[in-house]
């Protein structure tokens, strides 16, 4: 959980296909696997162990777990635990910087684009994968510490100064126990607008009244 609320405000820049984008991130959260962290995440994609579709989840971290939700959205995460030590971090919202235009296309956003289509174009993980141009499974395992190039895309991570603001409180969207308080894994940027909205998971809610 330390390095998730540490990703806030860092800059996410990607080249898709000679085409730039930068993406502050705004919202995080956080996942490990089966045997690593004192509690268990049923939340997880690697909960069951390595399979060949979260196999860049348990490699080496600095990469990029690129993964396909919904059979739809390309989503990206942060790998951040030791080799071979599930652990990722999903991000989840962001700010366009640089490449509004192309994320706009990307996004398939109207010209001339208004204040709220500005802040929705990466708000949320699969708008913000789109926004990006990663794309599953062509740059799943992308290196975005040495820059390496891969299916003719670069991704570069830049940290910048810790954010001071920062919340934190259950994941979005998850099921049961994994989506309640007793998961606080998500953190974001206090009062940013392109936060995404709060929305509980299948059975969620109900968990987290028995925990009451």
């Amino acid at each position: 959980m330390q390095v998730a609320p540490r990703l806030l405000g860092a800059h996410l820049r990607t080249v898709v296909d000679g085409v730039e984008a930068v993406l502050r991130i705004t919202e995080v959260e956080a996942y490990h696997g089966r045997g690593t962290g004192e509690t268990p995440d049923p939340g997880s994609h690697a909960r069951m162990g390595p399979t060949a579709r979260n196999a860049t989840m348990w490699g080496e971290p600095g990469h990029l777990y690129v993964y396909l939700s919904h059979g739809i959205h390309s989503c990206v995460n942060v790998v951040c635990g030791s080799e071979g030590t599930a652990g990722g971090v999903l991000l989840r919202a962001g700010e366009v910087i640089g490449g509004l235009d192309a994320v706009a296309g990307r996004r398939g956003a109207a010209s001339p684009l208004r204040p709220t289509a500005v802040r929705d174009l990466a708000r949320g993980p699969g708008r913000f994968g789109q926004a990006s141009g990663l794309r599953h499974p062509r740059h799943d395992g992308i290196d975005v510490i040495g820059g390496a190039a891969k299916e003719g895309a670069i991704a570069e991570l830049w940290l910048g100064d810790p954010v001071a603001d920062v919340s934190s409180g259950p994941r979005v969207g998850v099921a049961g126990i994994a989506g309640t308080a007793a998961f606080p894994w998500r953190f974001w940027i206090t009062g940013d607008p392109t936060v995404s909205p709060f929305r509980w998971g299948r059975g969620a809610a109900e968990a987290a009244a028995m925990l009451d």
